[in-house]
C-alpha cells in the first residue's frame, strides 16, 4: 500500500482534511464577497470566518465519536484537544493578532515626529526607519463567532461523511 492509499483509507484523516479544506474555501469566498477582492492567501492563512482549525478538530472529534463511541477514551482525548485548540484560537492567537495590528500602526502608520527637523528632512517625512521591516501578520486568531462557525462546519461534515 502506497502512502496516498494509506492516508486516504483513514476516515478521520479524510473527514478532517475535508473540513479544513471546506473552511478555507468558504473563508476565501466570504472574504471575496465582503471586500470585492480575491485574496489567494486566505486559502492557506489563519484567522477569519469560519475557523479552519475549529472545523478540523471538531470534525475529527465527531468522527471519533461515530467510529469509536462517545464513551471511548479516544473521543475524550479528541474532545479535550478540540476544546484547547478553540480556546487558544479565541484567546492567545486572537490577542497576538490584535497586538500585531497595533504594532503595524505604530511602525507603518505614524510619521516620525522630530521637532529639530530641517527643510531637507521634509522629503524623508513618513519614511520607515528600517526599510526591510515587514508588517506583522494580523490574521491569527478568531472571534467566538468565527470559532463557532468552524465548529458547526466540522460537525456537519463529520455527520455527512459515512464512517468506514
Amino acid at each position: 500500500m502506497n502512502l496516498w492509499q494509506m492516508l486516504t483509507s483513514n476516515y478521520l484523516i479524510n473527514v478532517g482534511a475535508l473540513a479544513w479544506a471546506a473552511a478555507q474555501i468558504l473563508k476565501t469566498l466570504l472574504t471575496w464577497l465582503s471586500t470585492g477582492e480575491l485574496n489567494p492567501e486566505r486559502l492557506f492563512g489563519a484567522g477569519g470566518m469560519p475557523s479552519s482549525h475549529s472545523a478540523l478538530v471538531c470534525s475529527i472529534t465527531i468522527g471519533m465519536a461515530r467510529k469509536m463511541g462517545y464513551a471511548s477514551p479516544e473521543f475524550a482525548l479528541a474532545l479535550t484537544l478540540a476544546a484547547i485548540v478553540m480556546y487558544d484560537a479565541m484567546g492567545v492567537r486572537r490577542a497576538a493578532g490584535e497586538q500585531a495590528k497595533v504594532i503595524n500602526r505604530l511602525v507603518f502608520g505614524f510619521r516620525f515626529l522630530d521637532l529639530n527637523r530641517s527643510e531637507e528632512d521634509e522629503a524623508d517625512e513618513g519614511k520607515i526607519l528600517d526599510p526591510d521591516q515587514k508588517k506583522l501578520k494580523e490574521f491569527l486568531g478568531h472571534t467566538p463567532f468565527e470559532v463557532l462557525g468552524g465548529a458547526l462546519l466540522g460537525i456537519l461534515i463529520a455527520m455527512i461523511v459515512p464512517v468506514r
